[in-house]
């Protein structure tokens, strides 16, 4: 009976194959010289063209291959079916004529003659960003921003002399976005050269764009300083993880929580502090919480996922904060004279996977805080409200974090 069933099977594939015998197969003896392609056609588009053509009446054919030089060193060949009447050229460095040259080639690789056609590209993705790019100063650095939109794959790179006053990169920021913006660091507060330059990912570089920027001063606020202010319409506290925990450096377990679930509850949920001195705030780091004794709190639980920083210089006075729909704009106050400092969001798992799982990558990410700009045209402040619109579990009846850590100018 085995030997009877390894028959039929033997039967039926012998069938499946010879099925197939109507397909062109990769390899061929077959060593005709191919027609060419006629009737070509091109439609120009930013740093490519598509050309469409007519393919020789020929089974035989395997693909069209298409050579072309896409600045003054580098050349590209792209290869298309000859299931498709058409061939995308791109990587072009500027808007200019450009030679393609395009092919046949047979199932035994056999090539035909072959037929120039002429590209004009409209100006590439990373050419039509260079004239955006501004740098303005910005507390310890500068703030650099582009537009790209096109939403193409381009980088933004900065380069700044290093001690010996050789120019060196500093940063490259690689984005698909229609606005690419962020903020470099760590500089003194004297006049610096800065330089930007735009590349793409087929290694087109631009002219580079230099600036002479006078960073702004900024330092770590004094934590030795901050208290509680707590008000009336202020969260309770809970599990004794008070709000000191907020600000003594420690970056894990324990940090401030309030009670679970809050009751009565009263929500969004805010919570007030002093920070003891008065400073035209740059930015911050909150830290929540993470992986600790009673167990894995990564995009979990009690983290605010959505929240909104008040400020003052003045003597706080207590009032029901506004809910995330009835938010003045950034710099604009409450009744009661609280400056929306901004509207913040944690940032999402790198590698998406659902929860509780997470990738080291995800725990470097979350471990080392996530840190925030302050809209630089925003007056100086001393009292801060946190108001916790959302947790990250969306209960919405308690929340908690770590540490939090500002920088600004306190002169």
């Amino acid at each position: 009976m085995k030997a009877y069933i390894f028959l039929i099977l033997t039967v039926a594939l012998s069938y499946g194959c010879k099925k197939t015998d109507g397909y062109n197969t990769v390899v061929s003896t077959d060593k005709t010289k191919p027609g060419v392609v006629t009737n070509i056609k091109v439609a120009n588009f930013s740093g490519g063209a598509y050309i469409t053509y007519d393919l020789p009446d020929s089974k035989n054919i395997l693909y069209v291959q298409a050579q072309y030089k896409i600045n003054d060193k580098d050349s590209r060949q792209t290869k298309s079916s000859y299931y498709s009447d058409s061939v995308t050229v791109g990587g072009f460095a500027k808007s200019q004529d450009y030679q393609v040259t395009l092919w046949t080639v047979t199932r035994a690789e056999v090539r035909s003659d072959s037929v120039v056609v002429t590209v004009h590209p409209d100006t590439p993705a990373y050419m039509k960003s260079l004239p955006t790019v501004t740098m303005t100063a910005d507390f310890s650095g500068v703030h650099v921003m582009a537009l790209n939109k096109l939403e193409a794959p381009i980088g933004v790179i900065t380069i700044t002399p290093d001690a010996t006053g050789k120019l060196q990169i500093v940063s490259q920021n690689y984005s698909a976005g229609d606005t690419i913006q962020f903020s470099l660091r760590g500089y003194d507060t004297v006049s610096r050269k800065f330089g930007v330059y735009i590349t793409d990912k087929w290694g087109n570089i631009s002219d580079t764009v230099f600036s002479n920027i006078t960073p702004l001063y900024e330092s770590q606020m004094d934590k030795s300083l901050f208290q509680p202010y707590v008000l009336g319409t202020d969260v309770p506290t809970g599990f004794g993880w008070v709000l000191q925990n907020l600000w003594d450096g420690n970056t894990g377990s324990p940090g401030y929580h309030t009670t679970q679930p809050i009751q009565p509850l009263v929500w969004p949920a805010v919570i007030t502090f002093d920070m003891g001195a008065t400073a035209k705030l740059s930015r911050y780091t909150i830290w929540n919480r993470g992986i600790d004794g009673s167990g894995n709190w990564l995009w979990q639980a009690g983290a605010p996922l959505t929240w909104v920083l008040w400020g003052r210089s003045t003597t706080p006075i207590d009032e029901t904060m506004p809910d995330a729909n009835n938010l003045p704009p950034v710099g604009g106050t409450t009744p009661n004279g609280w400056i929306n400092l901004g509207f913040f969001t944690l940032p999402g798992k790198p590698s998406k996977l659902p929860n509780p799982q997470y990738t080291a990558e995800d725990l470097a990410f979350w471990n080392a805080g996530f840190s925030y700009n302050f809209d630089i045209s925003l007056p100086k402040v001393r009292y801060i409200r946190f108001e916790c619109l959302q947790n990250v579990s969306l209960t919405n009846n308690f929340f908690n974090i770590e540490e939090l850590t500002f920088w600004g100018d306190a002169r």
